[in-house]
């Protein structure tokens, strides 16, 4: 795909006030990027959110007399606040931005800011005046907040002696840099496959034959970014293509990302014993729902457990449509699972995945998703036109919400050259009632509208596009807080997942698709039948699905388990694919962990999205499955689940809005979908086997 038009970055000189956010009125909130300084300005910019904190902090501990919440609290929350903003903000820019220069200056001065953010965690002064703080009478989300941070403070090793808390702050330093190293070499290492001729890409759609004509070597090549190696993976009739584009996809980042894996591991160790911990895995799960890492096992065993029957009862019929065109086939490789998938549902469920791209071309399923949100969450969505940002192609978008505009968000939603190659939802402010509204950008690599292409997008690229603005909307409505610091997504990491993943769920309601999937060329909407296949063969897989999911948590964990002197991170890898998966796996899966480019933000927590699976199944279940938007389910899920943001635990969230703890009755019943339900309008050989 053609790299986007350079466009002169444009990042904020008025980046919501650095120093006198307090004074500006929310309505009048400028973009982040509202105009365009050069790299030095935007340094000038973070260096001012730095000294802002700095100075609410010496505030803080200048103060005599007894602690008050006016007095210790709302300055520890400004400086959180400034420091928040000022992470975020490096962090999109070295992620998103077109030229180096920036995004160089953006890792630069993330880690700056992380170093100022790990030495706030590890102030002894800062951490008594909290500790001094007489929360008897305050409201009960003032009380939790405090009782987080000190639980916090206590992780970062506030109270360990002067020599302990500078290597720790050193070690958290180091970190934040290899971290950033980690995932900037998966970014920057965008791998081409060469293909002699057009004959290699049989079975692909058309729209994507067109897109990847030879060059003037008369070669055609395909890279590893994700709108080209999914369509290969799914599509392909060629074995051989679909091995090496495998192969090369896994390979991504090694051996370059091989020392600063073992280095973050080394360091998280160091980490975790110098607070007291026998463990990372341990250590990090200590402020999460799962508390322990013994129950994060646990959970990795029991969804293992729960999904290995069904998962065995797919792969039966996957080598069975196997050995349709391979008698002798025994076994499935990693880089077949796809396609046979694909052949299968076409075969057994009567539905080829290519069938419904014509009704999902990009700009009407981005009005789509933008419109189910606003029937769901009761608010309404309006554009900003002629507004800079730091690429042309970004849209700008205010939320409203009866009459008032409570947050905005940036729409990148394409793929370019030095781009993070991943999907996220990343916060850029946290919103504080009457002060800041919330902002966030939605970083996602799509197909690209053209005037020629309409970007027609895969099933897999629309439940992507639900689940992060299921993100997006839980920071926007969680994000009327009256503290930064329980503002938006910032409760346990293990739950953060949940509201996302629920979201997914609307890509398979009849009448929410009805209202955007649309022939690009007849206007003609998605037939029901075809929908009611769509969710028939969408169902085929799941128990899979979820243990690959398994499969990278127990990486994720067990790359943190030990002491990382005995972790062989290849091992692992492998390990985990041969106890987990039935699939066969290649040579080149051991290097797996060069671009699982979430052992270095969740390290061992990537349990967190099976963890919130089960959550979000549980949630689903509420809904009136007949009609979605239907009763008061919808406006008591945004007020109990989304509106609190972090002032309350999440296990208190998930019990407010069920009744009672999460089980895994919903996510069975998800997952054994496919066997349980008669068939009807396509396939009927699925519940026979």
């Amino acid at each position: 795909m053609a790299r986007m038009k350079s466009f002169a970055p444009v990042l904020a000189a008025l980046l919501f006030a650095s120093v006198a956010a307090a004074q500006q009125v929310p309505y009048n909130q400028p973009t982040i990027w509202a105009s365009k300084p050069d790299v030095p300005a935007f340094e000038r910019l973070e260096n001012d959110r730095m000294e802002a904190a700095q100075k609410s902090i010496d505030q803080l501990v200048a103060v005599k007399g007894p602690r008050t919440i006016e007095n210790t609290l709302a300055p520890y929350d400004e400086a959180a606040r400034q420091l928040n903003a000022g992470s975020d903000l490096a962090q999109v820019v070295e992620q998103t931005n077109p030229e180096a220069a920036y995004r160089d200056k953006g890792t630069e001065m993330l880690n700056k800011v992380s170093a100022a953010q790990t030495a706030l965690s590890l102030n002894q002064e800062v951490y008594k005046a909290l500790s001094a703080l007489d929360m008897s009478k305050a409201d009960a989300a003032s009380r939790y907040y405090v009782q987080r941070q000190l639980l916090e403070f206590k992780l970062a090793g506030v109270d360990k002696d002067d020599a302990t808390r500078e290597k720790l702050k050193k070690l958290n330093e180091q970190l934040t840099d290899d971290q950033s190293k980690f995932e900037r070499n998966i970014a920057d290492d965008v791998r081409t496959i060469e293909l002699k001729d057009a004959s290699e890409l049989a079975g692909l759609p058309q729209d994507y034959i067109d897109a990847h004509k030879p060059g003037p070597d008369g070669k055609i090549k395909i890279t590893t970014s994700y709108p080209d190696i999914f369509p290969v993976l799914n599509y392909a009739a060629s074995d051989d293509l679909r091995h090496r584009v495998w192969a090369a996809f896994t390979e991504r980042a090694y051996p370059k990302n091989t020392d600063i894996l073992e280095d973050m591991m080394k360091m998280r160790y160091q980490i975790a014993t110098l607070v007291g911990y026998s463990s990372w895995a341990d250590y990090n799960a200590a402020d999460k729902m799962a508390l322990k890492g013994q129950n994060v096992e646990n959970f990795i065993d029991q969804l293992s457990s729960a999904a290995r029957p069904t998962m065995q009862r797919e792969y039966d019929m996957l080598l069975a449509e196997k050995r349709k065109t391979d008698p002798k086939a025994t076994d499935i490789w990693e880089y077949e699972h796809r396609y046979l998938s694909e052949r299968l549902r076409r075969s057994d469920y009567a539905f080829d995945s290519q069938s419904i791209r014509p009704y999902l071309p990009y700009n009407e399923v981005k009005q789509g998703v933008l419109d189910t949100a606003a029937a769901l969450f009761h608010i309404t969505f309006r554009q900003e036109h002629d507004v800079p940002a730091w690429d042309p192609s970004v849209e700008t978008w205010e939320v409203i919400d009866g009459g008032k505009m409570i947050g905005r968000f940036y729409l990148d939603m394409h793929p370019r050259a030095g781009k993070y190659t991943h999907d996220e939802t990343a916060p850029l402010l946290d919103g504080i009632a009457g002060k800041q509204m919330p902002e966030a950008a939605l970083i996602c690599n799509l197909p690209t509208p053209t005037a020629t292409d309409p970007g027609l997008m895969d099933y897999d690229d629309v439940v992507t596009f639900f689940h992060e603005f299921g993100h997006l909307m839980h920071h926007i409505l969680g994000g009327q807080q009256k503290w930064a610091g329980i503002s938006g997504i910032s409760m346990e990491m293990d739950f953060v997942e949940a509201p996302s993943q629920m979201l997914e769920e609307w890509m398979h309601s009849p009448q929410v698709l009805a209202k955007f999937a649309k022939n690009y060329k007849t206007g003609e909407p998605i037939p029901a039948s075809l929908v009611q296949k769509m969710n028939r063969a969408s169902a085929f897989g799941r128990a899979g699905d979820v243990s690959q999911q398994v499969m990278f948590a127990s990486i994720s964990y067990n790359m943190y388990k030990r002491n990382p002197e005995d972790t062989d991170p290849s091992a692992v890898c492998l390990n985990a694919f041969h106890r987990f998966s039935l699939l066969k796996s290649i040579p080149e899966s051991g290097h797996f962990f060069a671009s699982f480019d979430h052992l270095a933000g969740y390290s061992s927590a990537y349990y967190t999205y099976m963890w919130d699976l089960v959550i979000a199944e549980d949630f689903f279940q509420q809904f009136d499955q007949e009609n979605l938007l239907a009763g008061d389910t919808p406006m008591r899920y945004r007020r109990t689940v989304l509106e609190p943001g972090g002032s309350v635990s999440a296990n208190d969230l998930v019990k407010s809005f069920l009744g009672r703890p999460q089980n895994m009755e919903a996510l069975k019943k998800w997952m054994n979908v496919e066997f349980s339900t008669p068939a009807s309008g396509g396939g009927t050989k699925a519940v026979a086997h």
